[in-house]
C-alpha cells in the first residue's frame, strides 16, 4: 500500500484528479448543512440575472439561486455514482469471481446474462428501469447500477481466470484451504487491480448515465437540482441565458474528468509493468 500511494503521490494525472475530487466531495459535504427550502426558493425580483458577486452562477427564470443549486446537486450526482458503482461492483466482483472459480455451469449462466444485459444501451435499459419502477434517487441509482453489471462482469471474469491457475491458489488448495477462503484471501485480493480501475473509470460513465437520464426527464424527479435537470432546465434558454446549462455542465465535465484521471493514476500505481 505505500508502494502504492508514492506511485500515486507521484503521478501527475492521479494528483490532479485527487484534488478536483476532492473539490467537488468538499461541495458535497457542504451542501449538507445548506437548508433545501432556501436552494428551491423562488425570488420573481431576482429572475434571470446574469453572475455577479450576489449570484457568482446567475439565477435561472424564478429567481433561483444556481450558485446554490449547483453545490446541493452535487449529492445526487456523488450518490448515484457510487451507490451505482456498489452495485454493479457486487454483481460483478462477488459472483463472477465465485462463478469464475467454480466454472461449469453457473459460470456459462451469468455469461449468457452478462451477454443479454451488454445487448441493450445503457441509457436505453436505464429508461426502462426508471420507467418501471417510478422517479426517485433510488430507482436511478439501480438503473445505472444494473446498466454497468456487464462491464464489471467481464472485466472480473478475466481477472478472475488468470488467477485461479496460479501456483499460490493451488498450494492454498494442497494445503487444506476451504474453497470460500482460496476465493476470499488468495483470488481477490491477487486479481482485484484491474477490477479497481475498471471500477474508478467506470464511475464517470456512471455519472454521465445519470445526468443523461435527468435531461431526458428520467432521473431524479423536479424541483431536486440534480446536475443533469439543471442542464434540461436551461436548455430552452441556451442562448438568452447560457449560464444556466454551462455551470452544470461544467462541474459534470469536471466530475468525470476527475474520475478518469485517478482510474489512469491508479491504473499506474496498481500495473506491475510500471515497477522498476
Amino acid at each position: 500500500m505505500r508502494e502504492i500511494a508514492h506511485r500515486l503521490r507521484r503521478s501527475r494525472s492521479a494528483m490532479t484528479g485527487i484534488v478536483l475530487l476532492s473539490l467537488v466531495l468538499a461541495m458535497a459535504i457542504a451542501s449538507l448543512f445548506m437548508n433545501y427550502s432556501a436552494v428551491i426558493a423562488t425570488a420573481v425580483k431576482s429572475a434571470q440575472l446574469p453572475p455577479s458577486w450576489e449570484h457568482p452562477f446567475g439565477t435561472d427564470r424564478m429567481g433561483r439561486d444556481l450558485f446554490l443549486r449547483v453545490i446541493y446537486g452535487s449529492r445526487y450526482s456523488l450518490i448515484i455514482g457510487f451507490g451505482g458503482m456498489l452495485i454493479s461492483a457486487f454483481f460483478g466482483v462477488l459472483l463472477v469471481s465465485t462463478a469464475g472459480y467454480y466454472g461449469g455451469k453457473i459460470e456459462n449462466a451469468i455469461m449468457r446474462l452478462s451477454d443479454v444485459l451488454a445487448s441493450i444501451p445503457g441509457l436505453l435499459f436505464g429508461m426502462v428501469i426508471m420507467v418501471v419502477l417510478g422517479q426517485s434517487v433510488r430507482n436511478l441509482v439501480i438503473a445505472v447500477g444494473v446498466a454497468g453489471i456487464p462491464a464489471t462482469i467481464r472485466i472480473t471474469r478475466a481477472s478472475i481466470l488468470t488467477v485461479k491457475e496460479r501456483e499460490f491458489v493451488e498450494a492454498s488448495r494442497a494445503i487444506g484451504f476451504s474453497n470460500i477462503r482460496i476465493i476470499l484471501t488468495q483470488v481477490l485480493p491477487n486479481g482485484l487491480s484491474p477490477v479497481i480501475v475498471s471500477i474508478t473509470t467506470s464511475l464517470g460513465m456512471t455519472i454521465i448515465i445519470a445526468a443523461s437520464l435527468s435531461f431526458l426527464g428520467f432521473g431524479v424527479p423536479l424541483p431536486m437540482p440534480e446536475w443533469g435537470a439543471l442542464v434540461s432546465a436551461g436548455r430552452e434558454f441556451a442562448r438568452a441565458l447560457p449560464w444556466l446549462m454551462a455551470f452544470p455542465g461544467m462541474f459534470i465535465m469536471i466530475t468525470v474528468l476527475a474520475f478518469n484521471l485517478l482510474g489512469d493514476g491508479l491504473r499506474d500505481a496498481l500495473d506491475p509493468k510500471m515497477k522498476k
